[in-house]
């Protein structure tokens, strides 16, 4: 069973992965398997332009978890969608030093449930899970994910309203 781990930049998923790697789960790093399918830059972006379509028909599915912005674009049993209260993925979007401008495109994208809706597009319902890491360690989200990977927990969404960070006429 796949289960992919997906979400806005800045949301937790390499370090919710990586916990989830401690505990001995399969997890690959989506960034680790784009680089042959790179096929320029977006410099006003700032960020690869990959062809996404070629990735996803050769991608080989795992047994275990896929980490990884475009992880909803595979064919997961289960997706998991790490979200992040606004204001607080501006911090630490912040911290890593992104250019402004991209955090704003990220806030943007997490505000208005950019993630979440295209999951929702591909996969039925009971096999969403959304999951907030505001305030939440690595440990917790894992385990969370621990649990829908497994079935323990059902699949959920469409809690989260962060519309208010929407900055209008900006």
């Amino acid at each position: 069973m796949m289960c992919g781990i997906t979400g806005t930049p800045g949301t937790g998923k390499s370090m919710v992965a990586d916990e989830l790697a401690r505990r001995g789960y399969n997890v690959v790093h989506l960034i680790d398997t784009v680089r042959p399918y790179i096929i320029g830059e977006d410099e006003d972006r700032d960020t690869q332009l990959v062809d996404v379509d070629k990735w996803v028909e050769e991608f080989i599915p795992i047994n275990g978890f896929v980490e990884g912005h475009f992880a909803h674009l595979l064919s997961c049993d289960r997706i998991v969608v790490l979200r992040c209260r606004p204001d607080e993925l501006k911090a630490r979007l912040n911290k890593r030093k992104y250019p402004s401008k991209k955090i704003k495109e990220n806030v943007e994208a997490e505000a208005l449930d950019v993630c979440l809706i295209e999951t929702v597009e591909m996969y039925d319902a009971s096999s969403i899970f959304e999951l907030d890491t505001t305030g939440h360690d690595p440990s917790f989200c894992a385990d969370m994910i621990d649990k829908f990977s497994k079935g323990k927990i059902p699949g959920e969404f469409g809690r989260i309203d962060w519309s208010e960070f929407i900055e209008v006429g900006a």
